[in-house]
């Protein structure tokens, strides 16, 4: 009888606490809808970022040089990501070009010492290199699926290991992985791109919780950006309902 009890109250104190945390996080999100905090500063920082060579990448690169970070950009398509270094570098920003693979874990870290020893360490990595093959689950092929999950999946892994030791170390840094609207919800034609999108969010959010964990102070910071339909050159001509609504943004 007493052991009912118990468990009733345990029960009842975590349904109070429940609703103190709904609460609060209500509270919390119109506090922060008023007076929106402040944006973090990203000058000074070594920034990495994988898949410059165009689209979102490219336009990260552009957008942390202009907030005064060291770029340092990562892509398979060697002329490509030149390019878009140089341009940086003409407008007067601080860049560095690096040819990766980022599917390949020997590459990664071949890389990562390369850059550690020229630019320093990195500070802050943007995972944002991905493929999106688009055509039914039956059209796949078993090597198309394993390149999905090697760049879309596996290369976050090798840069987590590649660089997150260092970020440990000095208690600071910051991991950004790009994963999509596809990896909040199931679409046709991208069953294995869904899926690889699913395990960024997976991935993410188990590794920041897990230093959370271990060390309460850890000025480690993870962030995961689901961004909605962009016309990057990865999904020819990409369409969307209520176009007056939903604007598609090119980069």
């Amino acid at each position: 009888m007493l052991l009912k009890l118990y468990s009733i109250s345990i029960l009842l104190l975590d349904i109070l606490l429940l609703h103190i945390k709904i609460l609060l996080a209500i509270v919390e999100a119109f506090y922060k809808k008023i007076i929106p905090p402040a944006e973090k500063s990203v000058s000074g920082e070594i920034v990495l970022i994988t898949g410059t060579g165009h689209g979102i990448g490219k336009e990260l690169a552009l957008q942390f040089a202009m907030l005064g970070s060291t770029v340092v950009c990562w892509d398979i398509n060697e002329d490509n990501n030149k390019k878009t270094v140089d341009e940086l570098v003409h407008l007067g920003y601080k860049a560095h070009a690096y040819n990766c693979d980022v599917s390949s874990r020997e590459q990664v870290f071949k890389i990562a010492r390369e850059v550690k020893e020229k630019v320093g360490d990195v500070t802050v990595v943007v995972n944002n290199a991905g493929i999106m093959p688009c055509h039914p689950f039956m059209a796949h092929n078993s090597q198309e699926i394993q390149r999905i999950f090697d760049i879309n999946v596996m290369a976050h892994f090798w840069m987590l290991e590649a660089f997150l030791p260092s970020m440990i170390n000095k208690n600071h840094g910051h991991f950004v992985a790009l994963s999509s609207m596809a990896g909040l919800m199931g679409i046709a034609n991208l069953v294995p791109y869904c899926a690889s999108k699913y395990a960024v969010r997976g991935l993410m959010e188990a590794m920041a919780e897990e230093l959370r964990e271990g060390n309460h102070q850890l000025d480690v910071k993870f962030t995961t950006i689901c961004p909605f339909i962009v016309d990057t050159g990865l999904c020819k001509k990409p369409r969307t309902r209520y176009l007056n609504f939903r604007h598609l943004i090119s980069c």
